[in-house]
């Protein structure tokens, strides 16, 4: 299986470890971001093969940022999953609408994250 590069936009430390570890599990690169503007240069830097998106980020929030990352052509084929606490009704489809692929509910299932991973990539 060739090495993938995963980019993680996650402000809370607890969270980006268990992905981080994750991640490496499955042999793939970890890029972190811990706001949307990191987020945005580490995208300049170069296309990943996936994003791990937070929700609730300080600044500019995840949907915005998901939003703004569809506006770019080259990112358009690229998968975003929103990665949230938020839970309610209606959270998932707001998350799709900004432009995510998929959606994990926090706290995060490793089980599913792998999962989903694996689907993507």
């Amino acid at each position: 299986m060739d090495k993938k590069t995963i980019l993680c936009i996650e402000d809370n430390t607890t969270n980006m470890l268990l992905v981080s570890r994750v991640v490496e599990a499955e042999g793939h690169n970890l890029i972190r971001a811990e706001d949307g503007e990191t987020a945005v240069s580490e995208l300049n830097k170069g296309i990943p093969d996936l994003i791990l998106l937070d929700v609730n980020l300080p600044g500019m929030n995840g949907l915005d940022l998901a939003r703004r990352i569809r506006d770019e052509m080259e990112y358009i084929e690229v998968p975003i999953i929103a990665v949230t606490a938020n839970v309610l009704v209606g959270d998932k489809e707001r998350c799709l609408e900004a432009g995510c692929n998929d959606y994990l509910p926090k706290p995060l299932d490793i089980r599913r994250l792998r999962e989903v991973m694996r689907d993507y990539l």
